[in-house]
């Protein structure tokens, strides 16, 4: 499978011991725990939410859309044992034609936007440690992603060096930090550590204060339908924070990664921050590059089932795409992910296609496939 797509956003469900097991032990009282909800299927419980996460919530991948009431219904023992056994990943990769797959979190997702700072940092050194040992048993084909809560300048560094250590391959970062925001310049030492220890960082949707998973259940206006196509607009926003605050103009090694929010619009985010970055912005005269070249040089975006993001030629040549299947969660293309591909790529050359499917995030990540 040596030119076999690699998954660049792909999620695990983190088993019943994954927090308990792994948790510093003056946490574990208060640790995320799997519990019977009212319904008697397994679900998170995470200490100061109020709503625990039934678990077929986050395993839907491959079942139809007349069957995913019921498999919201689904405990451990019904879910695809993919979403949590390495050994039966790699089954699940060999029937979809993966190579392998960066690994995200799923209730650490819903963790990032936590008011509590302290409680998120312990339960994400606790996530960090049960991952690593879970890509460790296929280090070819899983690739993991450590979490920071971003409690402090220092704590963060500090998860970046453990991360490093412990062989994971990028930072899963929340997308609100709790001191102040990410082009201040108190993060350029973290920063300077992701640029040192070589550490892609990544911002998933859902992982903002104002744009969490809760938010895409309860949009402000209209049909719920509303909170899904609002998911982007929380990685938008990120973007811009480090594009016009002039973190990649300070910093032009560093390495940032957008999942899961589409890339189709991509090109017109471009278009239309070259626009006011010339026309309507003071302020940004101390940026060396239009905010497109930065996007271009810094940003990678990731992506399941988006056939706009294949149509812009500059943006298939940039290197900025990476495709996902997403797997295990209900966007994701599984099992059809060649077909997905095969369909929406026509009009590609094998080798433009080979690049976004896979030689863009080996690059990007520098994995040892």
């Amino acid at each position: 499978m040596s030119n076999a797509p690699i998954s660049a956003d792909s999620h695990i469900v983190e088993p019943p011991g994954c927090y308990v097991d792994h948790i510093d032990p003056k946490w574990r009282d208060v640790a995320p725990r799997v519990e019977k909800n009212a319904k008697g299927v397994d679900a998170y419980v995470i200490d100061g939410l109020a709503n625990p996460i039934p678990i077929g919530l986050l395993a839907a991948a491959g079942i139809p859309s007349s069957g995913l009431i019921e498999a919201r219904r689904h405990s451990f023992d019904q879910i695809n044992r993919a979403a949590f056994d390495p050994n039966a990943r790699i089954a699940v990769q060999d029937e979809d034609g993966i190579g392998g797959e960066m690994i995200f979190a799923s209730i650490g997702m819903v963790l990032c936007a936590h008011r509590d700072y302290a409680y998120k940092t312990a339960c994400m050194a606790a996530y960090n440690r049960w991952l690593a040992d879970f890509c460790a048993q296929q280090p070819k084909r899983l690739f993991g992603l450590a979490q920071t809560s971003v409690e402090s300048v220092d704590q963060t560094i500090k998860d970046m060096e453990i991360a490093k250590s412990m062989g994971l391959v990028g930072m899963m970062m929340t997308g609100t930090p709790q001191h102040e925001d990410y082009d201040h310049p108190d993060y350029d030492s973290v920063w300077q550590a992701a640029v040192d220890l070589d550490l892609p960082l990544c911002f998933h949707i859902l992982t903002s204060n104002d744009y969490d998973v809760a938010s895409t259940f309860k949009p402000p206006r209209g049909h719920m339908a509303n909170g899904f196509m609002n998911i982007i607009r929380g990685v938008q926003d990120i973007l811009g924070v480090f594009v016009f605050g002039g973190v990649l103009e300070r910093f032009p090694q560093l390495k940032l990664v957008v999942a899961e929010g589409d890339a189709g619009w991509v090109p017109h985010w471009c278009y239309r921050a070259d626009h006011v970055a010339e026309r309507m912005a003071l302020g940004l005269d101390r940026l060396s590059k239009t905010p497109s070249e930065y996007v271009r040089d810094h940003i990678r975006f990731t992506f399941q089932d988006d056939k706009t993001a294949y149509r812009d030629p500059e943006i298939v040549d940039s290197g900025c795409l990476m495709w996902a299947s997403d797997f295990p969660h209900t966007d994701s293309t599984y099992p059809h992910s060649q077909q997905t591909i095969e369909s929406q790529t026509t009009h590609l050359t094998e080798a433009q296609r080979t690049k976004i499917t896979r030689g863009n995030l080996v690059e990007t990540f520098k994995l040892a496939v």
